[in-house]
């Protein structure tokens, strides 16, 4: 069950009218520290328990869990996660935390960081240049290096599932 994203004016007019809402940030910790909505609470999408929130909700079973992340695909994630756990009532931030941004809601700031996102292209993009630097000068079985590299991206473009983000995203620069 895929529910249709909603507006983060949307939710927060839903939240200030007084309808319950547990709002989850499914984001890395570092990434909830650099910018988050002011009334979410972070849950690291590799930490979300479906069992706990469920918990929660048994206690408000009216209340909207609202996932958000910082565009909307790890959201995306987390809602077919928890729908799949029996967690009813999820939506998704259209949009995620850089609509909510941008549309101008209360946010809190804190320390800034390098987006998952752009630390797996550097990442990617280092492996793929020292790979074949060494392939050049040093031996041609180096070129393994760029092909898994690339075969990794393949892969995680084609699942939704990054294995270089699940690992950077567990570096100590990544944690709080």
């Amino acid at each position: 069950m895929t529910a249709t994203p909603v507006s983060p004016a949307e939710i927060l007019r839903q939240r200030e009218s007084g309808t319950a809402v547990d709002f989850l940030d499914v984001r890395t910790s570092v990434e909830f520290r650099e910018v988050h909505a002011e009334i979410a609470r972070n849950v690291p999408l590799d930490d979300l328990d479906p069992d706990e929130i469920s918990a929660r909700k048994s206690e408000n079973p009216d209340e909207i869990t609202c996932v958000i992340c910082h565009t909307g695909q790890r959201a995306a994630v987390a809602q077919k996660k928890l729908a799949a756990a029996g967690v009813e009532n999820v939506v998704v931030v259209e949009g995620g935390t850089k609509a909510w941004v941008d549309e101008g809601l209360p946010v809190v700031r804190g320390k800034k960081a390098i987006a998952l996102e752009r630390q797996v292209r550097i990442a990617a993009g280092s492996l793929v240049f020292v790979g074949a630097m060494l392939t050049h000068f040093v031996h041609p079985g180096w070129l393994a290096l760029p092909a898994f590299v690339g075969a990794g991206l393949v892969f995680a473009g084609v699942t939704d599932t990054c294995g270089m983000g699940m690992l950077l995203s567990r570096m100590p620069w990544n944690r709080v």
